[in-house]
């Protein structure tokens, strides 16, 4: 058999052609049937909610089904896992965070999946801060408080989490604060607020869209923001820089994966439904109430930005002092 690139030019230009055909058509005809988003949080998390927000939009604009399923549990690990080992077709997509892209290789020494070789990136969906809340019941005013506490009675003291941007933006105050808190894992972000709204826990670093709306009803104090700027939901709440630890800074990210070997062509189209979403009014409603923003990129876009994200995220969790598990 002559080798292709013995082959006369036209006849390699009509049979790459032919070998495009499928992929082409299979895109054109994408979504042909109900699509699944598989979150690696609870429902009402905030990676839940930006979900179905784009759920809507896409569904809208293709009339077929979206559904999400949340695979809470593992820190995404188990949602990972299932999208990796998906038909490579277009139709399981994950919806996830920095949790499952950036930080989990640092934070397990066995991942079941591999978050550069298992998935084709498709595009940063968007960004945006947290949090540090406590029971509105507590003596605690402000971080100053948190910190003379820990001072006073090191290790006392219990912070939850349930995403690993929850958990690190929690080992990273203890770092640069020079305090000891103890970690309480948990599934999920919500459910840790619920054991914060019960007095299970002393406090905790969540996102916005977990957060706020406990802070809003009375039921949660805010005490600082995540990032280097102040919220435009809580602008009378400074941020933890502000408040004292100096330097602190730490937000998060959304981004959508397919399995690797997904025709280019079903993830140029998937990608391009998932911007036009971001800018729907369902997702526009979730950016604006969490006081996040929307990001996108292109597919090599957002694989570059992973790598670059993989490797501060990996700087943190070391200089935090965390063991991988």
């Amino acid at each position: 058999m002559t080798p292709f690139n013995k082959l006369p030019l036209a006849r390699r230009t009509l049979l790459a052609a032919a070998l495009l055909l499928p992929a082409l058509a299979s895109a054109q005809g994408y979504p042909a049937r109900p699509v699944t988003f598989v979150v690696p949080f609870a429902a009402g998390s905030a990676t839940d909610q930006l979900a179905r927000a784009l759920g809507q939009a896409l569904s809208s604009e293709t009339r077929q089904a979206v559904v999400v399923d949340n695979k809470a549990g593992a820190s995404g690990m188990l949602a990972a896992q299932s999208v990796a080992r998906a038909a490579p077709d277009g139709y399981t997509v994950l919806i996830t965070t920095n949790t499952t892209h950036a930080a989990n290789e640092h934070l397990y020494k066995k991942l079941s999946y591999d978050p550069v070789k298992d998935f084709a990136p498709v595009t940063a969906i968007g960004k945006g801060s947290q949090v540090m809340v406590v029971n509105a019941a507590s003596p605690y005013k402000t971080v100053a408080d948190v910190l003379a506490k820990a001072k006073r009675e090191p290790g006392k003291l219990t912070f939850g989490s349930g995403s690993s941007s929850s958990r690190v933006a929690g080992e990273l105050f203890k770092q640069m604060a020079g305090v000891d808190l103890l970690h309480v894992p948990y599934k999920s972000n919500p459910l840790a607020v619920t054991d914060l709204l019960g007095g299970q826990i002393d406090l905790m670093i969540t996102d916005n869209a977990t957060g706020l709306p406990h802070v809003k009803s009375g039921k949660l104090r805010a005490l600082g923001v995540s990032t280097a700027a102040r919220s435009p939901l809580l602008p009378e709440v400074p941020t933890i820089d502000q408040a004292g630890v100096k330097g602190y800074d730490m937000g998060y990210w959304f981004a959508a994966y397919v399995p690797a070997g997904t025709p280019a062509a079903v993830v140029a189209r998937l990608r391009d439904l998932l911007i036009a979403g971001t800018a729907a009014p369902a997702a526009k409603s979730f950016f604006e109430s969490t006081g996040s923003e929307a990001f996108t990129t292109t597919s090599d876009g957002l694989a570059k930005f992973q790598q670059e994200e993989a490797l501060k995220w990996g700087r943190v969790i070391k200089a935090a002092g965390i063991e991988a598990e």
